[in-house]
Formats: C-alpha cells, sequence, structure tokens
C-alpha cells in the first residue's frame, strides 16, 4: 500500500507559542489500523473523534465500564505541541470522577492541593474565601481543587485506557469526512499508512472548538468573541508565593489590570496578565517585556526561568443542542467559555461521564435507547449556565463605559470597607457540580433532591472498614443504586431484593451507628455523611445513578421508586 505524507497537526486552541523552552510531551507509536488491511467495513459501537481531556475521559469510562470503543486523535501526544498547559484548576468533582476511574492518586501526588483564594484592588485585599469551609467541601476523599498541568491529566488518562483494555487508541489518525443515516454513521480517516472508511453506532465529537464535525453538521451555535487580551507566563522563579489563589482586579505592577496567580505542579507558576485591548501580541509576550513584567510583580532580583509564554483571547460559544443524529457533541466542541471559574476542561469531563454510563446501558441492553436524549436534557442547561457565568465574570474584568464600569468601580470601592459588599466581587465563580433540573431521566418529586451530584463521603463498611461513594458506584459496575436508610419493614426490603432481580438495580442498606442489618449489604454512616450528602433524612431512599448524581429520592419503597427506575433507564417520557 502506498505511504501518504502525514500533515503535522496544528494547535486549535487560541493559545500562540512565542518563547520558553516548553513542555516535553510523551509521544505514542502509530499502529496501522486493522481497517487498512480488510476488505469489509468494520462497524463500532462508539468512536470518540478527539484525544484531548474530554474525549479521554470518555474512553477510560467506558474502558472501566467494559464497553468496547474506538478513540482516533489527529496528533501522536497528549496536550497541544507548542501550546501552554492549557487548563491548570480541577474541581472537586472532576477529581471524584477520576477517582473512580482509578487514577486520582496520580493527579494527586503530581499536583497542588490548594482551597484559599484572595483577590486584591491595589493593595487592598477585597475577597477570599477557603472552599474548605464552604458547603460540604471538607467531607468528600477528594480537595476542593488540584492544579495540575492538563496535559498530565490527559496522559494519565492514556496510562489507565491502557491498563483496562476495551477501548483502543489510534493516534495519527485523521477525520476527514463523514455521513451518517438512521442506522448508522460512516467515518473516513485518514493516517500516515494510507485511509480506510469504518462505521460506528454512535460518535463521540471531542475535537474541540474548531471541531470539523460541527462544520460538516452545520451544527447551530450562539457565539461572542470578546475585546480582552492577556498574556500567560508559565515560569519557575526563586520566590515562592502562597500556594493559594491570588487575583488582582487592579494590579499596580500591571497598569491597574487584572492578574491571576497560581501555581501548578513542577514548582511551575501560572501567570495570567490582562493586556490593553489593542495590545500587540507579538509585543507583550516577548521574552524581555515578560521579563520585565514579572520583575515588577516580583521584585527586580528575582530569578526567573521561563516554561512557556503566550497570549490569548477568548470568546464564548454555545450549541443549540448536543445531540445531532448519531453524533454526541461534548467539551469544547458543545460549547467554548472564558477561563474565568475553571469552566472549561472541568465541564468537559463532566459531559464524558454524563453520557458514558448511558451508552453503556444502552449498549448493555440495561436500558432504552432513549435515555440518550437525556444528555441533551442535562448537559446543554450545565454548558448555558457555564457560559452565563462566565461572561458575567468577563464583563466585570473588562467592563464598559456606561452602567458595568459604575458597578465594577462602586463595588471595589465598598469591598474595601464593608465585608457584606465582598461577595460582589467578581474574578471567577469557581465551578461546582451543575444539577440538573430539567431532566426526562430524573423524577422531581416535590422536595426531592433529584438532579444534585452526590459528593464522595465516607461511611464503614459491615465489617468496620472504611469507604466511599464510588466504592458503591464501582461495586453496582454501571447499574443503578438504590440506598436505603433508617427502618423500613422487612416485606418492603424485600420487595426491593425483587425488584434488583428484574432490573439493572443493585441496593444497600444504609445503618447508622447502632441498629441490625436487614440485608446482606450494608454499611454504616455513623456520622450521616452518607444521608446528608443525599439529602434525604429519617427513613428514606436515595436511587443514585453510576455518575453520582440522584435520580430521585423518596420515604417509602413502593411504586414511586419503581416509576424512578424506569425513568433512569429511559422507559418513560419527558422530565417529571
Amino acid at each position: 500500500m502506498s505511504k501518504t505524507t502525514y500533515r503535522e497537526a496544528a494547535p486549535t486552541n487560541n493559545y500562540e507559542f512565542t518563547a520558553g523552552a516548553g513542555y516535553q510531551l510523551p509521544e505514542y507509536p502509530f499502529v496501522e489500523p486493522p481497517e487498512l488491511h480488510s476488505p469489509t467495513t468494520v462497524r463500532h459501537p462508539v468512536v470518540i473523534v478527539g484525544g484531548g481531556i474530554t474525549g479521554l475521559t470518555l474512553a477510560c469510562s467506558l474502558a472501566n465500564l467494559g464497553v468496547r470503543a474506538v478513540l482516533i486523535d489527529e496528533d501522536n501526544t497528549v496536550g497541544v505541541k507548542g501550546a501552554s498547559s492549557r487548563g491548570i484548576c480541577y474541581t472537586q468533582k472532576s477529581l471524584e470522577i477520576f477517582e473512580r476511574l482509578g487514577l486520582y492518586k496520580r493527579i494527586a501526588s503530581k499536583g497542588v492541593q490548594w482551597s484559599v483564594g484572595r483577590t486584591f484592588a491595589g493593595d487592598d485585599e477585597v475577597y477570599s474565601f477557603d472552599l474548605r469551609q464552604q458547603g460540604n467541601f471538607h467531607l468528600s476523599a477528594q480537595p476542593p481543587f488540584i492544579n495540575i498541568q492538563q496535559f498530565y491529566i490527559e496522559g494519565f488518562l492514556v496510562e489507565r485506557i491502557q491498563e483496562l483494555g476495551a477501548v483502543e487508541l489510534r493516534w495519527q489518525n485523521r477525520l476527514t469526512a463523514f455521513e451518517q443515516n438512521a442506522d448508522f454513521a460512516t467515518l473516513t480517516v485518514e493516517t500516515p499508512a494510507g485511509s480506510y472508511r469504518m462505521e460506528a453506532e454512535h460518535v463521540i465529537d471531542a475535537t474541540g472548538s474548531a471541531s470539523p464535525l460541527r462544520k460538516w453538521l452545520q451544527v447551530p451555535f450562539d457565539s461572542k468573541r470578546g475585546d480582552d487580551r492577556w498574556c500567560i507566563a508559565d515560569v519557575r522563579f526563586s520566590t515562592h508565593p502562597p500556594q493559594e489563589r491570588h487575583t488582582w482586579i487592579e494590579a499596580p505592577f500591571n497598569e491597574n489590570r487584572a492578574v491571576w496567580q497560581h501555581l501548578m505542579a513542577d514548582d511551575v507558576w501560572r501567570i495570567d496578565y490582562q493586556m490593553a485591548p489593542n495590545a500587540d501580541p507579538a509585543y507583550v509576550s516577548r521574552e524581555d517585556v515578560v521579563r520585565e513584567r514579572l520583575a515588577r510583580q516580583f521584585g527586580p532580583d528575582v530569578q526567573v526561568e521561563i516554561v512557556w509564554v503566550g497570549p490569548y483571547a477568548y470568546r464564548s460559544e454555545c450549541v443549540h443542542a448536543m445531540r445531532h443524529g448519531r453524533v454526541f457533541l461534548m467539551g469544547d466542541s458543545a460549547k467554548v467559555v472564558s477561563p474565568f471559574g475553571a469552566r472549561g476542561g472541568n465541564t468537559g469531563v463532566a459531559d464524558a461521564d454524563n453520557l458514558a454510563w448511558k451508552l453503556a446501558a444502552v449498549l448493555c441492553g440495561k436500558a432504552d435507547a432513549a435515555l440518550l436524549e437525556s444528555y441533551n436534557d442535562e448537559r446543554l442547561d450545565a454548558a448555558q449556565q457555564n457560559v452565563c457565568v462566565t461572561n458575567r465574570t468577563a464583563r466585570f474584568l473588562r467592563a464598559v463605559d456606561g452602567t458595568e464600569r459604575v458597578f465594577r468601580q462602586a463595588a471595589i470601592g465598598l469591598a474595601k470597607q464593608h465585608p457584606f459588599a465582598r461577595s460582589l466581587i467578581n474574578t471567577g465563580r469557581m465551578a461546582v457540580a451543575n444539577p440538573y433540573a430539567r431532566s426526562r431521566a430524573c423524577s422531581y418529586a416535590p422536595a426531592s433532591a433529584a438532579g444534585q451530584s452526590v459528593q464522595n463521603v465516607g461511611f464503614e463498611w459491615a465489617n468496620g472498614s472504611s469507604g466511599d461513594v464510588n466504592d458503591l458506584l464501582n461495586w453496582a459496575h454501571g447499574d443503578l443504586l438504590v440506598l436505603v436508610f433508617g427502618d423500613q419493614p422487612a416485606s418492603a426490603l424485600q420487595r426491593l431484593r425483587r425488584l434488583c432481580l428484574d432490573a439493572p438495580v443493585r441496593s444497600v442498606q444504609v445503618l447508622g451507628r447502632k441498629g441490625a442489618a436487614l440485608a446482606l449489604e450494608h454499611v454504616r454512616d455513623p456520622q450521616g455523611h452518607l444521608q446528608g450528602a443525599c439529602q434525604v433524612s429519617g427513613d428514606a431512599w436515595a436511587l443514585v445513578r453510576p455518575d453520582g448524581y440522584l435520580a430521585a429520592t423518596g420515604d417509602t419503597i413502593n411504586a414511586q421508586l419503581v416509576a424512578a427506575i424506569e425513568r433512569s433507564l429511559g422507559l418513560r417520557g419527558e422530565p417529571a
């Protein structure tokens, strides 16, 4: 077979490489796909297009559930060649997902934990937070945030996928053509050894903001480009600031423009400097200019090693629907947000976690294909929420003349003197797990906590050893999980046991510090953390999905639970 010249992959984000030694990225070998030498076209249950953090998380999630899939990526590495570390802040929800997939310990070992953020206007601190003191962040087995360069997580995902098997990773495989009908999609793929075609029951578009699939399918979307300009400096230096997120709305060392400061892995600091709207990208990212800027912030004697420097601009985009025929859009293919609040890569991880268990349930015959429609219900709503939140932050940081600028100046002035005004300072509302308020897969009875995320809190196994929610989800292995709290009649538990025999459902009795176990599968919740995470009290049950979200809650084991299970499996229609 004749060889074809393989075109080098170009960066597909908004960063422009300009200076620094850069990052050493792993390279994966090209392996000729079997389709190159097969006379027949092979049909795969799932083909994932794009090997960034979103596509790899989906691949790992499917592999963890034993679902066969193929992932193709046009490059031969993780990250983006010539680009920065990209995403760096990973939320508790993402970390809980990674723990369930078996790679959290690698991330925690490499990354940097933080929970405190401080915001300054000039020399005055105008806002601060400690996430461990907010809500129930401190109850999860994972911390509020870990900072780590995105390519490390992608590399850990590749390692884990290879350990799990089931999913085939095809590097240097570029999608060049696509078509679909009611039954399957056909993809044409170019490789260094030639082109081939394959079919797929389901196609996942995880190709990012420059998605070719989105263009070919003519997916409608809303888009807004900001006029804000920024310059990233990833550096190591002799000065070691506190291990906190520091933000300046008005930094005296940056012409009273905004600055972000984060510590990442490898003792590398990410400094984001807001530039003038008409700034020349080539000039502001020149090494001598960057060094001068760093010296103004950290002092003239600071010793600096520049790892990477690059300017960027941001835009916001959101599609009108995240499913188009047999194609599911996720991550930056579906929405693009400004980087304030860590809502980019984290929401892509959540997209993947949401769709994976649904695909697995449908492909394994445990759920009706209608369940897949709930992906759009839930994740489009989340995308719209995140676009709205980040756009508000962008407007606060780059307030236009008029009402927005008056509000910003008033908020800063009040926050310097009065604690009540500090919540008005908006330098990024940190990402949390998006609730699902309008999903056909959830049962919204009065006072129900359906659609809420369950934190990865701890409990005690029957033998007294420690466990957490992820242990239960992995034990259920893609099935729905019913947690029964308090005293339920023996007849109700017997009914639940019969239900578990007939449906993809597993049940666990949750006892307090005392009480007799009436079920073989039982755990103890002596501090009430598990019950609190499920947002129920007293005698109750909670139906937990494989992605750690509540599908329904209730008081007694009756027809309401049966209906909730049916809805969670796509066997009932519109949202309750």
